[in-house]
Protein backbone atom coordinates (compact mmCIF):
# COMPACT_ATOMS: atom_id res chain seq x y z
CA UNK A 1 0.00 0.00 0.00
CA UNK A 2 2.71 2.48 0.55
CA UNK A 3 4.74 2.00 -2.51
CA UNK A 4 1.29 2.75 -4.73
CA UNK A 5 0.98 5.69 -2.69
CA UNK A 6 4.94 6.80 -3.09
CA UNK A 7 4.21 5.98 -6.66
CA UNK A 8 1.55 8.36 -6.95
CA UNK A 9 3.14 11.08 -4.99
CA UNK A 10 6.30 11.47 -6.73
CA UNK A 11 5.51 12.72 -10.26
CA UNK A 12 3.57 15.08 -8.19
CA UNK A 13 5.98 16.40 -6.84
CA UNK A 14 8.33 16.41 -9.88
CA UNK A 15 5.71 18.25 -11.35
CA UNK A 16 5.53 20.62 -8.64
CA UNK A 17 9.09 21.02 -8.02
CA UNK A 18 9.50 22.57 -11.88
CA UNK A 19 6.75 25.00 -11.53
CA UNK A 20 9.16 26.80 -8.76
CA UNK A 21 9.60 30.46 -9.90
CA UNK A 22 13.56 32.02 -9.73
CA UNK A 23 14.14 35.57 -9.13
CA UNK A 24 16.82 36.96 -11.00
CA UNK A 25 19.36 39.43 -9.83
CA UNK A 26 21.04 42.02 -10.56
CA UNK A 27 24.52 42.49 -12.07
CA UNK A 28 26.92 44.28 -13.35
CA UNK A 29 29.84 43.88 -16.80
CA UNK A 30 32.63 44.68 -17.35
CA UNK A 31 33.44 45.51 -20.96
CA UNK A 32 36.58 46.45 -22.85
CA UNK A 33 35.81 48.37 -26.50
CA UNK A 34 31.92 47.11 -26.16
CA UNK A 35 32.94 43.18 -25.37
CA UNK A 36 32.25 41.29 -22.12
CA UNK A 37 34.94 40.61 -20.19
CA UNK A 38 33.42 39.58 -16.73
CA UNK A 39 30.57 39.98 -14.97
CA UNK A 40 30.06 40.55 -11.16
CA UNK A 41 26.77 38.43 -9.38
CA UNK A 42 26.02 38.02 -6.09
CA UNK A 43 28.67 35.73 -4.02
CA UNK A 44 31.41 36.75 -6.05
CA UNK A 45 34.90 38.35 -5.15
CA UNK A 46 35.76 41.78 -6.49
CA UNK A 47 38.98 43.30 -6.09
CA UNK A 48 38.53 47.09 -7.06
CA UNK A 49 39.70 50.66 -6.31
CA UNK A 50 37.06 53.73 -5.75
CA UNK A 51 37.51 57.59 -6.94
CA UNK A 52 38.40 58.47 -3.71
CA UNK A 53 41.28 56.20 -3.54
CA UNK A 54 39.85 53.43 -1.16
CA UNK A 55 40.84 49.90 -2.15
CA UNK A 56 38.54 46.93 -1.25
CA UNK A 57 39.19 43.29 -1.44
CA UNK A 58 35.83 41.94 -0.57
CA UNK A 59 32.46 39.18 -1.56
CA UNK A 60 29.52 40.62 -3.53
CA UNK A 61 26.47 40.58 -1.08
CA UNK A 62 23.99 42.04 -3.72
CA UNK A 63 23.88 44.45 -6.79
CA UNK A 64 20.79 46.34 -6.64
CA UNK A 65 19.15 49.81 -7.52
CA UNK A 66 22.75 50.88 -9.27
CA UNK A 67 24.91 49.76 -6.16
CA UNK A 68 26.96 47.15 -4.72
CA UNK A 69 26.85 46.04 -1.18
CA UNK A 70 30.20 44.45 -0.12
CA UNK A 71 31.07 42.53 2.54
CA UNK A 72 35.17 42.51 3.59
CA UNK A 73 36.49 40.26 6.61
CA UNK A 74 39.51 41.20 8.51
CA UNK A 75 41.56 38.01 8.26
CA UNK A 76 44.87 37.81 10.91
CA UNK A 77 48.00 35.49 10.75
CA UNK A 78 47.81 34.80 14.46
CA UNK A 79 51.03 32.33 15.87
CA UNK A 80 50.27 29.25 17.37
CA UNK A 81 52.59 28.08 20.58
CA UNK A 82 54.05 24.98 17.98
CA UNK A 83 55.44 27.91 15.76
CA UNK A 84 52.59 27.59 13.02
CA UNK A 85 50.41 30.21 11.96
CA UNK A 86 46.58 30.34 11.95
CA UNK A 87 44.38 32.42 10.33
CA UNK A 88 41.63 34.05 12.18
CA UNK A 89 38.61 36.41 10.97
CA UNK A 90 39.00 39.23 13.62
CA UNK A 91 35.44 40.98 12.19
CA UNK A 92 33.83 42.02 8.96
CA UNK A 93 33.10 45.59 7.41
CA UNK A 94 30.06 46.03 5.31
CA UNK A 95 30.09 48.68 2.23
CA UNK A 96 28.07 49.99 -0.28
CA UNK A 97 29.07 51.80 -3.40
CA UNK A 98 27.46 53.23 -6.55
CA UNK A 99 29.00 51.64 -9.82
CA UNK A 100 29.90 54.48 -10.90
CA UNK A 101 32.33 54.87 -8.23
CA UNK A 102 34.90 52.59 -9.16
CA UNK A 103 37.87 53.88 -10.65
CA UNK A 104 40.19 50.53 -11.01
CA UNK A 105 39.94 46.78 -10.97
CA UNK A 106 42.76 45.31 -9.08
CA UNK A 107 45.50 46.34 -6.83
CA UNK A 108 47.07 49.95 -7.01
CA UNK A 109 50.11 48.95 -4.99
CA UNK A 110 53.00 46.60 -6.24
CA UNK A 111 54.65 43.94 -4.01
CA UNK A 112 56.75 42.74 -6.76
CA UNK A 113 58.55 44.20 -9.33
CA UNK A 114 57.34 47.37 -9.85
CA UNK A 115 57.36 48.46 -13.49
CA UNK A 116 56.23 52.03 -13.27
CA UNK A 117 58.92 52.76 -10.76
CA UNK A 118 61.71 50.99 -12.23
CA UNK A 119 60.80 53.14 -15.22
CA UNK A 120 60.33 56.32 -13.58
CA UNK A 121 64.35 55.45 -12.45
CA UNK A 122 65.49 54.86 -16.17
CA UNK A 123 64.40 57.78 -17.23
CA UNK A 124 65.76 59.74 -14.28
CA UNK A 125 68.90 58.34 -15.39
CA UNK A 126 68.56 59.14 -19.14
CA UNK A 127 67.90 62.56 -18.15
CA UNK A 128 70.84 62.65 -15.55
CA UNK A 129 73.32 60.74 -18.28
CA UNK A 130 71.96 63.34 -21.28
CA UNK A 131 72.49 66.30 -19.49
CA UNK A 132 75.79 65.34 -18.29
CA UNK A 133 76.77 64.34 -21.75
CA UNK A 134 75.91 68.29 -22.69
CA UNK A 135 77.75 69.27 -19.92
CA UNK A 136 81.38 67.03 -21.39
CA UNK A 137 80.09 68.80 -24.57
CA UNK A 138 80.34 72.26 -23.71
CA UNK A 139 83.14 72.08 -21.43
CA UNK A 140 85.64 69.81 -23.76
CA UNK A 141 84.28 68.61 -27.26
CA UNK A 142 87.22 66.43 -27.98
CA UNK A 143 86.48 63.91 -24.49
CA UNK A 144 82.57 63.96 -25.41
CA UNK A 145 81.37 60.89 -26.79
CA UNK A 146 77.85 60.75 -29.10
CA UNK A 147 77.41 56.99 -28.58
CA UNK A 148 76.63 57.74 -24.85
CA UNK A 149 74.25 60.46 -25.41
CA UNK A 150 72.44 58.27 -27.79
CA UNK A 151 72.46 55.95 -25.21
CA UNK A 152 70.93 57.97 -22.37
CA UNK A 153 68.51 59.13 -24.80
CA UNK A 154 67.24 55.47 -25.70
CA UNK A 155 67.54 54.96 -22.34
CA UNK A 156 64.97 57.57 -21.13
CA UNK A 157 63.10 56.53 -23.82
CA UNK A 158 62.68 53.01 -22.65
CA UNK A 159 61.96 54.54 -18.81
CA UNK A 160 59.52 57.01 -20.37
CA UNK A 161 57.35 53.60 -21.87
CA UNK A 162 57.87 51.82 -18.94
CA UNK A 163 56.49 53.87 -16.46
CA UNK A 164 53.35 54.13 -18.79
CA UNK A 165 53.11 50.60 -19.32
CA UNK A 166 53.73 49.70 -15.65
CA UNK A 167 50.37 50.92 -14.46
CA UNK A 168 48.22 48.87 -12.15
CA UNK A 169 44.53 47.64 -13.06
CA UNK A 170 41.64 48.13 -15.34
CA UNK A 171 41.19 51.62 -15.39
CA UNK A 172 37.35 52.62 -16.31
CA UNK A 173 37.48 55.14 -18.62
CA UNK A 174 37.95 55.17 -22.90
CA UNK A 175 38.19 51.49 -22.97
CA UNK A 176 37.00 50.01 -20.05
CA UNK A 177 33.23 50.41 -18.88
CA UNK A 178 31.23 49.16 -16.64
CA UNK A 179 27.53 48.47 -17.41
CA UNK A 180 24.57 47.79 -14.52
CA UNK A 181 22.38 45.17 -15.66
CA UNK A 182 18.99 45.59 -14.22
CA UNK A 183 16.95 42.21 -14.18
CA UNK A 184 14.32 42.69 -11.31
CA UNK A 185 10.76 43.04 -12.71
CA UNK A 186 8.79 46.38 -12.51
Amino acid sequence: MITNKVKFLLPVFCLLASLGFAQPTDFIILKKKDKPIKNFYTGSQIEFVTIDGAYRNALVTAIAKDSIYLQEFLVRRLPTVYGSYINDTAGSFRYVYHYRQIKSFGKETNRGFNVSGSGAALLGGGVLLTLASGVSYLADKDRFSPELLAGAVALGTVGYFMSRAGRNGIVIGKKYTLQYMNMTNK
